[in-house]
């Protein structure tokens, strides 16, 4: 395990480099030219969970460094952090097992006693789960946008206060 270890100490330094140095910034700003609805800025967010996944050898920072980078654009577009939590879930742990670098991948690799691309053909949740949060995306399925919540907030107060009535 120690090699596990190590590589996921070495991957949170660099999360870390990257976010001090601004690096990430930078990126996010690149990465936001041509988004203009929801749906692509979820489709954006995920791509960037699974080109982080493959680059960092590491599930948590292909969660932890897109999070950081799209948490204010999702604010931005009036949607809920939890459309940028399911979709970095959906890009970001579900794939980590199918790369053979990363640590989820090593470590299933070692355990299994199958190298990585022996078990990918039979990983279908892993395959599918991406392809179906782009659907959603390109769709606008299951996006939660801030002001529906107030809506709803609105019309359980007006329904409280009819109640109170009679």
């Amino acid at each position: 395990m120690l090699t596990t270890i190590w590589l996921i100490i070495s991957a949170m330094f660099f999360g870390g480099m990257m976010e001090k140095s601004g690096s990430l910034n930078v990126l996010a700003q690149y990465l936001m030219v041509g988004v203009r609805s929801g749906g692509a800025l979820m489709r954006r967010a995920g791509m960037t969970s699974l080109v982080a996944n493959l680059v960092t050898s590491d599930q948590y920072l292909s969660i932890a460094i897109p999070s950081r980078m799209f948490a204010d654009n999702f604010q931005e577009m009036s949607l809920k952090t939890k459309n940028l939590s399911r979709v970095l879930e959906d890009f970001g742990t579900v794939t980590s097992v199918l790369v053979p670098w990363n640590t989820c991948g090593a470590f299933m690799a070692g355990t299994l006693g199958v190298p990585t691309f022996a078990y990918l053909p039979f990983a279908f949740f892993n395959l599918i789960n991406p392809l179906v949060a782009i659907f959603y995306g390109f769709r606008d399925i299951k996006i939660t946008r801030i002001e529906e919540d107030t809506q709803t907030e609105e019309v359980e107060s007006f329904a409280r206060t009819l109640h109170k009535d009679e």
